[in-house]
């Protein structure tokens, strides 16, 4: 119980309880529009940033346990997923379906792995590209947020363009998680393959002169 109450664990935890908030937000009709993006991509945006936090605490005052190796990665995984579908929902046109299956697609194919990983007694550590992949993600969402409102922003005469910017991130999602994808499943096959390779024993050559062990009849 004290594992799952500690500080970087209740963290995590408070993601978790911010996606039903976030998809309600981002649902209703109680908002004026633009306060309802700008609500939502704060929810979300805020919900995201506590992901770097509870590890640098766990790691920091070594807590680290099974409950965070668990429940973190699934907070992850829900927090995107419920961005995805929501803006498959309110903005087809800028998040298509087929990008969110793919996406997704992506973090069963390496849930999956995890566990041929683990069933085989080994793990595969954090990717670079893994991390990169989540960061991208948390910025096409925000940024597919605002443009289901704003077609571009004009900042005291310097136009943003809100649109181009979403419609860039979302392919840089795309081709980083295709990568990512590729680059763990490499990482997995190596270690499997290295797993599965017998151990050669070392064969140490007989002494001159010494007794045969043919027993002689």
């Amino acid at each position: 119980m004290s594992d799952l109450l500690n500080l970087p664990n209740s963290i995590t935890l408070s993601r978790i309880g911010c996606i039903p908030v976030f998809i309600w937000v981002l649902s209703t009709s109680m908002f004026h529009p633009g306060t309802q993006e700008l609500l939502a991509a704060a929810i979300f945006s805020l919900a995201s940033i506590t992901d770097g936090l509870d590890g640098y605490l766990a790691r920091k005052h070594g807590q680290i346990s099974s409950v965070g190796m668990l429940l973190d990665p699934m907070a992850d995984k829900l927090l995107i997923a419920s961005g995805l579908i929501l803006l498959v929902r309110i903005t087809p046109n800028l998040m298509p379906p087929w990008i969110a299956v793919l996406v997704l697609g992506r973090e069963f194919l390496i849930t999956g792995l995890r566990s041929v990983a683990a069933s085989q007694g080994f793990t595969i550590q954090a990717r670079e590209l893994g991390k990169l992949k989540m960061v991208v993600q948390i910025v096409a969402i925000v940024a597919t947020i605002f443009a289901h409102r704003w077609y571009e922003w004009n900042w005291f005469g310097f136009i943003v363009g809100v649109n181009l910017i979403s419609r860039w991130a979302i392919w840089f999602m795309l081709v980083v998680t295709v990568l990512s994808a590729v680059d763990y499943f490499m990482a997995f096959w190596s270690r499997l393959s290295h797993a599965a390779r017998p151990e050669a024993t070392p064969c140490v050559p007989a002494k001159p002169g010494a007794a045969s062990s043919t027993p002689t009849v």
